[in-house]
């Protein structure tokens, strides 16, 4: 039975889409908009039906709130519950209820949230807590999960970050939102897990111990390694529960990126979810088998990655980018009413390509993350210091720097600046359709030069993958 509500919720959340593609503003809420006009009487049959259905669930949990008040005082933790018997258990009746009273049936009330073997109730925040067998010494390793479930109905957004322990901007920005949004204020739910990998974020690592990428597991097997065994207990446990999928992370292998919204714009669904962040760099990219976003796409859920900064730091400027972002993005998918302001309104859609070191040495950067380039313009050197050579690194278009190494001792073949050549949307999913693929090396949306995400076996992966 929870597959056919979770269907029926993500259908809601399609609804909220398309009224994003409309231009109407999320203030209509909330959601969805009940005066909408019906398109038919089937519409109108099978809303009622999911209307019923809805109103019995909340009598099952009327009648569970109040066994738990008659046992004792009701504590601020979530309650914990049989998510089967809410959802699919037989008729619960009040005995105290008065059959002969008729009822005046107004807008559904909000339900509880149910999660993790918790219920948390409508207008309250609570923190659950995700087992993902990631036990080490003896010990369990427990990752928290705030859910900020609203008073109102509305779409369920997964905030994800640390899926590689070394990345640290997007923890920090989905631990402000899980802080800062008021459940009171909300329509819908926000799930956020602000670290996934538990391992590599104690060690300041983006691998497991046993140098796997979480990020090409999903959405992962209960007999496989450990790393499909962590990406299918954190799938099948949370990704599944939700409407929509924001997974951050951040440059990697000492680059850093502009904050960009990576996605598969072929995808209407996908491509319709990009256009909420606001003023950000928007990129087409598929993305590689076994990363979250990719698996949760494939399950119906549109799904994005927002790189920001570099790893292993916290970065204020990229870190306030993100929050912004995403305060823009519940307002437009209806979950609030107040939106933060941008200089510029809508997301700048790019096509890109880098540009790569033809020699090893030294490199030396000319420009900065973000800065506007022309054609030709100097972007750096390699310094040889055995040999006393300098060479020069040139743009070859007119764009902005998108993301870069930092400097460091590079190899020949290094990918050093990632110029994005500004486009419309529709140039970028004309692109996107064509199967052009963006050139984004050892990145969470790195393409690979052989197979990745060898989810099914135990195979190490490769350092670059």
């Amino acid at each position: 039975m929870q597959p056919q509500v979770g269907c029926l919720r993500r259908a809601g959340f399609f609804v909220v889409l398309s009224l994003m593609a409309g231009g109407l503003d999320a203030q209509v809420g909330p959601w969805p908009n009940p005066t909408a006009p019906e398109s038919s009487q089937s519409e109108l049959v099978r809303r009622a039906h999911a209307r019923a259905r809805a109103l019995e669930r909340q009598q099952r949990y009327r009648v569970l709130v109040a066994s738990a008040a008659m046992e004792g005082p009701s504590a601020p933790q979530p309650l914990q519950v049989d998510t089967h018997q809410v959802l699919a258990g037989p008729p619960l009746i009040d005995p105290r209820a008065d059959s002969t009273r008729i009822e005046f049936i107004g807008p559904p009330l909000g339900e509880p949230f149910l999660m993790l073997g918790g219920a948390v109730r409508p207008g309250t925040r609570s923190r659950l807590l995700w087992n993902a067998n990631q036990a080490y010494a003896g010990g369990e390793q427990l990752s928290p999960v705030i859910v900020t479930h609203g008073d109102r109905p509305g779409p369920v957004l997964c905030l994800t970050a640390g899926i590689h322990g070394d990345e640290l901007n997007g923890v920090e920005i989905v631990r402000r939102i899980s802080r800062d949004v008021s459940p009171e204020r909300l329509a819908g739910t926000i799930v956020s897990v602000p670290i996934v990998n538990l391992f590599g974020f104690g060690r300041g690592s983006r691998y497991l111990p046993d140098r796997r990428d979480l990020n090409r597991f999903f959405p992962g097997s209960r007999f496989g390694s450990i790393a499909s065994r962590i990406a299918d207990s954190f799938f099948e446990n949370v990704i599944r529960r939700c409407d929509a999928l924001v997974d951050f992370h951040t440059g990697s292998f000492e680059r850093v990126n502009l904050p960009q919204v990576r996605a598969d714009l072929r995808e209407p669904a996908v491509l319709e979810f990009t256009r909420g962040f606001g003023a950000v760099t928007v990129l087409h990219s598929e993305g590689s088998k076994g990363m979250l976003r990719v698996a949760a796409a494939k399950a119906g859920i549109p799904a994005v990655t927002f790189e920001v900064g570099g790893p292993g730091q916290l970065q204020a400027e990229e870190i306030g980018t993100g929050i912004q972002a995403i305060l823009t993005l519940i307002h437009k998918l209806g979950m609030v009413r107040d939106a933060p302001e941008w200089l510029e309104p809508q997301p700048f859609f790019y096509e890109s390509r880098w540009v790569r070191s033809d020699s090893g040495g030294m490199l030396i950067s000319d420009v900065k993350l973000g800065e506007r380039v022309v054609k030709g313009q100097l972007l750096g050197r390699v310094v040889d210091p055995l040999q006393d050579q300098e060479f020069e690194l040139t743009s070859d278009v007119a764009g902005q720097v998108i993301g870069m190494a930092q400097n460091q001792v590079v190899l020949p073949g290094y990918a050093v600046f990632h110029i994005g050549e500004a486009t419309s949307e529709r140039g970028a999913v004309d692109a996107a359709q064509s199967g052009a693929q963006q050139d984004v090396p050892y990145e969470e949306d790195a393409p690979s030069d052989r197979s990745v995400g060898r989810a099914a076996d135990d195979t190490l992966d490769d350092e670059f993958e």
